[in-house]
């Protein structure tokens, strides 16, 4: 008989590993482990659609009931892309990006790699001048039709890398902050980028 953990193991491997959320859960694994403790249902993952609630039917033992539309819809898989013309390189899509697959720099046009984009669209909501479209890349196919194992496991080891530089940042952070701090409050400097960036493009729009 399975561990739960063992389950959760193989439920995680049965994912898209897109890290959209659209799940609940705050990723891929954190789903696989409510499922396999019954704490979510098997048809809460919209990427990996019908035939993916039937492979969590599979290892669970849970009947294969329809994709629930409080998580969203299936649909073909998609990719962000980055209007070059409007983009102000403010860098909020590239913090929000659980498999770092956008690159660029402050103040710099970034560009979406798209043979990695998982179509997540979690840089969607973080654009705060809304020049991210997805296009759809797969056709009419949707689901796992859509995505392939190699595919989720190569998504899945960009989404380790990603965690571990947001914990290595975190901890560069921290040793910033162990020493004196100035008596002159700080300005954030990339939110003054941001803020600078913003007026620029509010600008243009307006002429």
């Amino acid at each position: 008989m399975p561990t739960t953990a063992d389950l959760a193991a193989a439920i995680d491997r049965a994912l898209p590993q897109t890290q959209c959320t659209r799940c609940g859960y705050p990723d891929c694994s954190a789903y696989a482990q409510a499922v396999a403790a019954g704490s979510a249902g098997i048809n809460q993952c919209p990427p990996g659609g019908q035939d993916g609630i039937e492979r969590l039917a599979r290892l669970t033992g849970r009947p294969v009931v329809p994709l629930n539309p409080a998580n969203g819809v299936e649909g073909p898989r998609a990719a962000a892309l980055i209007d070059e013309t409007w983009c102000i390189g403010c860098t909020l899509c590239i913090d929000a990006c659980p498999v770092d697959c956008i690159v660029g720099a402050p103040k710099l046009m970034h560009t979406v790699v798209e043979d990695q984009c998982t179509g997540c669209e979690l840089c969607l909501p973080a654009c705060p001048v809304d020049c991210i479209a997805l296009v759809n890349r797969s056709g009419a196919a949707t689901g796992w039709a859509a995505w392939s194992p190699a595919q989720a496991d190569a998504a899945r080891e960009r989404y380790t890398l990603h965690g571990l530089r947001l914990e290595r940042e975190r901890q560069e952070k921290r040793a910033q902050h162990a020493t004196p701090a100035e008596t002159t409050p700080a300005i954030d400097p990339k939110r003054a980028v941001i803020d600078a960036a913003l007026a620029r493009a509010r600008a243009r729009r307006a002429g």
